[in-house]
């Protein structure tokens, strides 16, 4: 039987190492999928407003609260700030609004989701009438200070940011009074982002791994596209463990130190990304993983025309 592992963060919690991830997780599915993670050990939930499940989350969490399965303080819950909700009279706002579909009151890490600001409002795609993106200049660190306060009001545990480059990080870092707790970016063996994941974790800064086993089923995937699970390195080193392709790819992370949150909704394959806890990648595994590296983003957020996007040569 698999146990779960943690990772200290700076305020001392512990955060589960494995945790369900919940993008892409269709409605009317979602809330079977948390109960099931719950029952198998799965101790954290990522979340996100954009996501647009929360609720359903909330209800999977409540049902196996109710039946004593887990109680609240044993579940680590993850959300992020949404790209409208950027200005800072918005922030306490949109964690409110979380915490009201998630049916609890308080996040144990709340994470700006992007440093990009988009233009204030209800609508979370906000375009113009030629369908351009509608963006807004509201600088990312005024965001940050606003979230401290969330903790100041017991709103949130810890803090963090989602897709933030080394610069970005390091500007946060020079006006932050709450520390950053975690970092969330795209993570797997095709890219392993190490200078990134090195500054992190020598700054006592965690990191988890989005789109762990590459996002196969990611909004605008191609057929010709290619297919991280269907590696032939990957699925060497899955047969010769004996394990899946997926079990290996979070292992991958997880041997690394990071955090790692796989999105399922299927409940065999929940348990089985759960088991990853229970194996170990060779040192050579690893190298030969770390190797396939080529800067390969599944999420490159390419579509969206910013100058905070952190992933364009200029943010770099």
């Amino acid at each position: 039987m698999a146990f779960q592992k943690y990772i200290e963060l700076p305020n001392k919690a512990k955060m589960p190492i494995l945790g369900l991830g919940t993008w892409q997780s269709k409605h009317g599915e979602v809330t079977n999928a948390v109960k099931a993670a719950l029952e198998v050990g799965y101790r954290h939930l990522d979340c996100a407003m954009i996501y647009e499940n929360e609720a359903e989350v909330g209800a999977g969490l409540k049902a196996k609260i109710d039946d004593g399965t887990v109680k609240r303080e044993d579940v680590f819950i993850t959300s992020k700030l949404w790209c409208t909700m950027h200005h800072p009279d918005d922030v306490a706002k949109a964690c409110q609004m979380t915490l009201d579909q998630l049916g609890v009151t308080y996040l144990d890490l709340y994470l700006i989701h992007y440093p990009m600001a988009f233009k204030r409002g209800d609508v979370l795609f906000p375009k113009d009438e030629n369908g351009v993106l509608q963006v807004d200049d509201i600088e990312y660190t005024d965001t940050w200070l606003a979230m401290e306060q969330l903790v100041e009001k017991g709103m949130c545990k810890a803090i963090g940011l989602s897709n933030f480059n080394l610069k970005m990080i390091k500007e946060i870092q020079a006006i932050n009074k709450v520390p950053i707790a975690n970092h969330q970016i795209e993570l797997h063996p095709w890219l392993t982002q190490e200078e990134l994941v090195r500054y992190c974790q020598d700054n006592n800064i965690s990191v988890t791994a989005y789109s762990p086993l590459g996002s196969p089923d990611r909004p605008g995937v191609k057929d010709t596209d290619p297919n991280l699970m269907a590696d032939p390195e990957v699925m060497r080193i899955a047969e010769a463990k004996g394990k899946s392709p997926a079990q290996v790819l979070i292992r991958f992370a997880l041997q690394r130190g990071i955090i790692c949150i796989p999105k399922s909704v299927t409940p065999s394959r929940i348990k089985d990304n759960f088991e990853a806890l229970d194996f170990e990648l060779s040192a050579t595994d690893m190298k030969d993983l770390m190797a396939l590296n080529k800067n390969y983003r599944v999420c490159p957020a390419e579509w969206i025309k910013h100058r905070h996007h952190p992933f364009t040569p200029l943010a770099s």
